[in-house]
């Protein structure tokens, strides 16, 4: 085999001309340069090359070692549309790491160690779409962390640590193209149900809980039922990892749309219940916005609104600025009055999709309620039962008894004296009103007696008792006839 003359010249020369075009064009060496691509994925870097490329377009640095970003690092890429870092070791994040960035649509900080997200960190991505922070160590999202992002459509949260959200953070009107929410596999043992109720119904669609310690309650069971009657694709799509825990035991686990183990005590009557996004309440003279939940996207859709009075309220709103229809549908009230109250219901079309949507929201007017002095139950139970016993006296002792005084048939055998007793007379709290000649009045002194049991034996031997047996059945709350001995 013969060599050719001059080739190891030649292969030096084209390792040089390579070399050459790199420092040109800026590119880190052991990355890989392709026309407005720079890709430095399984390169050992423990830090962001000096050096960009200002032609990138797309950055892939991911499967590598980084721990830090500095302030500023993409000031040399304007024209940066995607940005992977994923799979590397980053902690934290400062404020400016992405403040050059105004046109990045792509972030992907998945499979990192981020533990937290402050509220400054996103808020120069004015053209973000797409953020992927799933598989990190978060904790803690503060509530102003998504409020700039306007076109963001998808973020990525799962598999963190998550205990609470903000969801009514999450509003439309400065999310409108949000449709991807995914907090599953996190650590939530309860949910803010008020808060996702407002939610718009193009949100929960994309708004994925599953995978979550939850602990079984009516509110959740509920919700996640209402969810899956009105088809979303978060609960149909992952039915059976829609779990929850039972009084929070961690191996008392429960299917919620499958099984209703440990929520027998839920009413099916709430099921076929809304929740508070059919009912908004609003004090008089403050505004009001009013969601369109239904699942048609903004794009390519008008929206009509029909008052309680049967009015119609066309896009912007009406000409005395009494109502407003923003571009997503949403019915703003900007001074509540009582004839506001009633039902309101939007109609969205979508032509394009040739397919339309109705939503109804009651909506109730009222004016601040004042604090009145609740009654103490201890006192008034006691004056009722003050009140009880007065009557109970006044019935038994100053209720008119009428009786009596008979002598129609004296006694054969006068009784001696010691032999007067209450078992020979009925006498009553009035003086009685006797008729005929051989009657006489009774003293008005005299007090009720009640009659004590006679036995068998002792009636017979007593003249008396014979006597009293003899009249006719008489009863000791009647007008009975009153022996005189």
């Amino acid at each position: 085999m013969k060599s050719v003359p001059g080739g190891r010249s030649e292969i030096l020369g084209a390792l040089l001309l390579v070399v050459g075009l790199r420092l040109a064009s800026g590119c880190p060496s052991s990355c890989i340069c392709a026309s407005d691509l720079l890709s430095c994925t399984r390169a050992d870097l423990t830090e962001v090359p000096d050096h960009l490329p200002p032609t990138s377009v797309t950055l892939d640095f991911s499967h590598n070692s980084l721990h830090l970003l500095h302030r500023n690092w993409l000031s040399r890429v304007p024209h940066l549309n995607v940005l992977s870092l994923h799979h590397n070791q980053i902690k934290w994040l400062p404020v400016g790491a992405f403040h050059n960035a105004t046109n990045l649509r792509h972030l992907d900080l998945s499979s990192n160690k981020l533990q937290s997200i402050r509220g400054g960190h996103f808020h120069h991505l004015l053209s973000l779409e797409e953020l992927l922070l799933y598989n990190n160590y978060i904790t803690r999202v503060e509530e102003a962390t998504f409020t700039r992002l306007g076109n963001i459509r998808k973020i990525y949260l799962s598999w963190n640590n998550l205990s609470t959200f903000s969801f009514s953070s999450m509003h439309n009107l400065t999310h409108p193209n949000l449709r991807t929410l995914d907090l599953s596999s996190n650590k939530f043992s309860e949910l803010p149900v008020d808060e996702m109720s407002t939610l718009p119904a193009f949100i929960k669609n994309g708004l994925y809980l599953h995978n979550n310690p939850l602990t079984c309650s009516c509110t959740i069971f509920t919700l996640f039922i209402q969810w899956k009657q009105r088809g979303f694709s978060s609960i149909l799509d992952f039915s059976r990892e829609h779990t929850c825990l039972y009084m929070g035991k961690p191996r008392a686990v429960v299917r919620i749309l499958e099984s209703r183990n440990g929520l027998d005590n839920c009413s099916t009557g709430l099921i076929g219940q809304e929740l508070a996004d059919t009912g908004l309440k609003v004090l008089v003279g403050r505004r009001l916005l009013v969601t369109c939940n239904t699942s048609l996207p903004q794009e390519n859709t008008t929206y009509l609104w029909i008052s309680p009075a049967y009015d119609f309220i066309f896009p912007p709103g009406t000409s005395n600025q009494s109502f407003r229809i923003y571009p997503n549908g949403s019915l703003e009230i900007l001074r509540a009055q009582p004839w506001n109250s009633g039902v309101y219901l939007c109609i969205a079309v979508n032509k394009r999709l040739s397919y339309n949507a109705t939503h109804e929201v009651n909506v109730t007017v009222h004016y601040p309620k004042h604090e009145v002095e609740s009654f103490n139950t201890g006192l008034t139970t006691l004056l009722g039962c003050v009140v009880s016993l007065v009557l109970v006296f006044i019935y038994l002792y100053m209720t008119p008894c009428r009786c009596f005084y008979c002598c129609s048939k004296p006694l054969q055998t006068p009784s001696p004296p010691q032999e007067s007793s209450a078992q020979s007379s009925i006498l009553c709290g009035t003086p009685p009103v006797c008729e005929g000649p051989n009657t006489r009045k009774v003293g008005a002194s005299r007090h009720v007696v009640f009659l004590e049991p006679i036995k068998e034996g002792r009636a017979e031997r007593n003249p008396k008792i014979l006597q009293l047996r003899t009249d006719s059945d008489c009863s000791i709350f009647s007008d009975c006839p009153i022996v005189q001995t």
